[in-house]
């Protein structure tokens, strides 16, 4: 234990983390040679060297390539860590001798980025237009672990219960319903009073099987004495909901606001049927601890007065948008 600890803290070098990261990339000596610009024998004997230093085999060889061992997946952990950290400064200090108001780095859920993201990066970019967002855009599972190691400053989107930790703060913005959606022009868009039966017979975009909006929606299918569509595609994305509900004349199911977005583009219709699933809050999540930088505090601050400007102080889109007809009837 001291002499891994004398390593981490005096031993190993930034080129090191670099290699165990590209390594566990690539998964292949060659390939993370080129990617690091050097030869392939420097990068066997730089692995070699950070093996010896730890006394720990950290990645097994193959003909096949390289896989990590469970000394390597931690290192690895750490490694990652650190280089976020490292670009993270390293661009503070850079913001600060160019003038510019820095850079921060944002895990956004599809719902939440074509009005509140696009709506909170207008308004710092009102404040400060040399400040940059990078965007990465996923779903917790995936974006969870990035802003765990430091590689994404917040997380904003969908607040899942299942996904609650000590080490994690949040703060819900706003809630609001989900609607059904088609597009401009087909039949159910022309229809006053569309039903679940008129759905049940529909070609439909739902979420993935394993996804909790999923059940829910089948609920309300049951619930008026219906089998949910056999015809489906299944996506979370909201790009391959906006594809499939304009190319199939499928039905689609995502947030309000979303769906107000797509139909002042001219693109959806909302149908006037109650769809009475329960969203969770839209919200942001950051690493309990973790000192944000001015940057991302003032997108924060961003983010919040868009919520107001787009669904009123309450942050629900009931304070700006009218409900859509009910319609749970059969």
């Amino acid at each position: 234990m001291a002499q891994i600890d004398r390593v981490l803290r005096s031993n190993i070098k930034l080129r090191h983390l670099q290699l165990v990261v590209a390594l566990d990339q690539f998964r292949h000596i060659g390939r993370t040679a080129d990617f690091l610009s050097v030869s392939q024998p420097a990068v066997s004997k730089m692995l070699t060297e950070v093996e010896g230093m730890l006394g720990l085999a950290l990645f097994d060889r193959s003909t096949r390539g390289t896989a990590p061992t469970a000394a390597g997946l931690s290192l690895i952990r750490f490694a990652r860590s650190v280089l976020a950290q490292y670009e993270r400064t390293r661009d503070e200090i850079s913001a600060v001798a160019s003038g510019a108001a820095g850079r921060t780095r944002v895990g956004c859920m599809g719902g939440a980025l074509p009005v509140l993201l696009s709506r909170g990066v207008a308004l710092l970019k009102e404040r400060s237009a040399r400040a940059t967002v990078l965007i990465e855009e996923g779903d917790l599972t995936h974006l969870l672990p990035k802003l765990r190691i430091n590689e994404l400053d917040f997380f904003l989107g969908r607040l899942e219960p299942g996904y609650a930790a000590p080490d994690l703060v949040t703060e819900a913005l706003y809630n609001e319903p989900m609607v059904a959606v088609v597009r401009r022009g087909h039949p159910l868009a022309r229809k006053a009073r569309p039903t679940w039966a008129d759905l049940a017979r529909m070609s439909c975009v739902m979420p993935p099987p394993w996804a909790s909006l999923r059940v829910k929606i089948e609920q309300e299918f049951h619930r008026c004495g219906l089998e949910p569509p056999i015809d489906l595609v299944e996506s979370s994305s909201y790009f391959a909901i906006a594809t499939f509900v304009g190319q199939l004349d499928a039905v689609g199911f995502m947030a309000r606001s979303v769906g107000q977005h797509f139909e002042r583009e001219g693109l959806f219709r909302i149908l006037a049927l109650d769809v009475g699933v329960e969203l969770p809050p839209v919200g942001i999540i950051t690493m309990r601890g973790q000192r944000l930088t001015t940057s991302t505090q003032q997108l924060i601050e961003c983010l919040r007065a868009a919520v107001a400007e787009l669904f009123g102080p309450k942050g629900n889109t009931a304070a700006k948008a009218e409900r859509p007809g009910r319609g749970r009837s059969k």
